[in-house]
């Protein structure tokens, strides 16, 4: 296994205004990523470089509503949706009418949830669970507001980034071996001190958060702008790469469905 020297070598940076881009080489195909820590939003999704032109552009779409899509024909396997807000996506996971919902976009994202749950065939009573993957505030920004319409929800997120966290009602920490809606929660630090990542290993799904981002079809790895600890977001990476999985879902870039572990373990070498 590699120590992803290599991989790091090739990640550059560049500032355009108070946004932030990363290029990074994923095989012979440049790709922008953003992510913030503010929590007015990411300025960029991820843009293959055949999209762009020799001055690169800034892009951020409308948010979608999006069906709900089964995980796996297994038994007890979750349905997920990608409420897709544009700079940044969060997640619906749906079993037997119950719902966790992970991540909670920017500030003003709590409609296009909401939207995306009754496109799902069920509203806030179902929701018993919120999951934050990290501390930014493109994945809490609305954590307030989903709270404040999921009364009965528990909310989640690692402790290393619960003090950073801005919610109205005491977060659970949790960890490796720890488990929420049946889904096991996986320490993924490095992009933020206590970075998680979610697996329903039932149906081969992975919400990886900004531990991975999608690129032009594929995945790479954590935006070194807005990733303090390059080192152990790579560590990371190792980590999840020993987990089986179909699908992964991110908070920038479209889901990979269909080996999608390979392609994580790929990143390793």
């Amino acid at each position: 296994m590699s120590d992803f020297r290599n991989l790091n070598r090739r990640m550059f940076l560049t500032d355009l205004g108070r946004g932030g881009l990363a290029i990074a080489v994923f095989g012979a195909i440049p790709v922008l990523a953003a992510c913030s820590d503010d929590d007015t939003s990411d300025e960029a999704t991820i843009v293959p470089a055949t999209a762009r032109t020799s001055s690169p552009t800034v892009i951020a779409s409308a948010s979608t509503t999006e069906a709900a899509q089964p995980s796996s024909d297994a038994p007890g396997a979750v349905d997920w949706t990608r409420v897709n807000l544009g700079s940044v996506s969060a997640y619906i996971l749906v079993r037997n009418g119950e719902a966790t919902v992970v991540d909670t976009g920017t500030r003003g994202s709590a409609d296009d949830i909401e939207a995306s749950l009754i496109t799902a065939g069920i509203d806030w009573n179902a929701v018993g669970h919120v999951i934050l993957t990290h501390s930014h505030g493109d994945h809490q920004g609305s954590l307030p507001d989903v709270l404040a319409r999921a009364p009965e929800a528990a909310a989640y997120a690692g402790a290393g980034d619960i003090s950073s966290i801005d919610s109205p009602r005491a977060l659970v920490a949790v960890g490796n071996g720890d488990r929420v809606f049946d889904l096991e929660i996986i320490e993924t630090p490095g992009h933020t001190p206590g970075h998680i990542s979610v697996l329903d290993s039932v149906g081969g799904l992975l919400v990886a958060g900004d531990a991975l981002n999608g690129a032009d079809g594929g995945v790479i790895g954590a935006n070194p702008r807005y990733t303090p600890d390059m080192d152990t977001a790579n560590q990371s990476i190792a980590r999840l790469a020993e987990r089986a999985f179909e699908t992964v879902v991110f908070g920038h870039g479209d889901p990979v469905i269909g080996g999608a572990s390979a392609q994580v373990a790929a990143l390793v070498g």
